[in-house]
């Protein structure tokens, strides 16, 4: 494997969903997209300096992209510009065929934005093995559908015929793709109703300087990544217009309530939300400069139209999408969500972001509640 470009043969157990059998073998990981997150998992399975006592041995990763052209220059040069900061392992491999990206995979993490998650696991999904065990990174709910990543991957993958399901988790948290690549210290959780699959991500994907938790809360850690893109949104518009630290922390506080609101309805715990998937996912993602919703909601915030910023950029902002799904959600559950529902009249109704304040703080006085 020293040039990056040959597979062997896999040595775990046919059907296993974990990988990695007896004996310390090195299991077969394909990473699917080659954004930001895409890059900074291939980034953390082949860190040097590895602390996990039970894995000895660094998995084996490809990294596969629907673009063979993008695919050929990040194989080529080791370097993306969508991360400059990540130099790929020597022994990553890219994949330029499909079937060769998922053929011997016995994790496959996924980080596709959510809208696109579908359409690339229906091309995928007839050479993926039954035994493969799913990690889903991205962070957003599907339009129309109204499903979560690893309820979309599941959709598709109806393939194990005794009826047994497939071994899936989420792996989620304060995650600014920039700041990964520096090696900066960052928690993630993985979640997920199978123990031993989401005791193995938290094996794979824990280095000296990032530390995995675990939980069993599926849906509360997917609905936190998706919400907080929105909360996010509103974050960057009160930057754009300078409202300043009093505005923002208000609005994280409300938001925070917000998310809590829907999950729980949703049939999240609420002790997810005020976890390292909520309130420090929710944290970041309002205040770092690098946040890509957050950004886009300081241009908004500035005067900017929506599709003129998003014209400029080279990356999926995620929180536009999932606020049109956020809100579809929120009449489901018939709950009140008036920071999201200013958020998307922003977006896609024509309201001047100082007019969304102005009601936001005119709303009828009430006792603060939270969940």
């Amino acid at each position: 494997m020293g040039d990056g470009q040959n597979h062997s043969a896999r040595n775990g157990p046919p059907g296993s969903a974990v990988g990695g059998g007896a004996g310390g073998d090195r299991p077969n990981v394909t990473i699917l997209g080659l954004g930001q997150m895409g890059l900074v998992c291939a980034a953390m399975l082949t860190d040097a300096d590895r602390q996990s006592k039970s894995l000895l041995m660094r998995p084996r990763v490809t990294m596969w992209g629907h673009s063979a052209e993008e695919a050929g220059r990040v194989a080529q040069s080791r370097r993306s510009e969508r991360l400059s900061e990540v130099k790929l392992d020597d022994t990553v491999r890219v994949a330029m065929r499909d079937a060769d990206a998922v053929r011997d995979a016995e994790i496959i993490v996924s980080a596709i934005p959510v809208q696109y998650c579908r359409s690339v696991w229906e091309r995928l999904g007839p050479m993926i093995p039954r035994g493969a065990g799913v990690i889903s990174v991205a962070k957003g709910i599907e339009n129309g559908t109204l499903l979560r990543p690893t309820q979309i991957i599941a959709e598709v993958l109806r393939d194990n015929p005794d009826g047994r399901p497939r071994a899936m988790a989420a792996l989620s948290g304060p995650t600014i793709a920039a700041e990964l690549a520096r090696c900066l210290p960052a928690t993630m959780i993985a979640a997920g109703d199978d123990e031993a699959f989401r005791l193995r991500v938290q094996q794979l994907f824990a280095t000296r300087w990032m530390r995995i938790y675990t939980t069993h809360d599926l849906i509360g850690v997917e609905l936190a990544g998706a919400m907080k893109n929105v909360i996010a949104i509103a974050a960057g518009i009160l930057d754009g217009l300078q409202a300043g630290c009093n505005a923002k922390s208000a609005l994280l506080a409300r938001g925070l309530a917000e998310i809590a609101r829907l999950g729980t309805a949703m049939g999240a715990s609420q002790d997810t939300f005020f976890g390292v998937a909520g309130a420090g996912d929710l944290a970041t993602s309002c205040f770092s400069p690098e946040g890509r919703n957050r950004s886009l909601g300081e241009a908004l915030g500035r005067g900017r139209k929506l599709d003129e910023y998003l014209a400029t950029v080279n990356s999926v902002v995620e929180g536009v999408a999932t606020t049109k799904s956020v809100m579809d959600l929120a009449r489901k559950y018939r709950v009140d969500m008036p920071i999201t529902q200013a958020v998307n009249a922003v977006l896609f109704g024509g309201l001047d972001p100082i007019e969304a304040i102005g009601q936001l703080m005119t709303r009828e006085p009430k006792a603060e509640r939270v969940g």
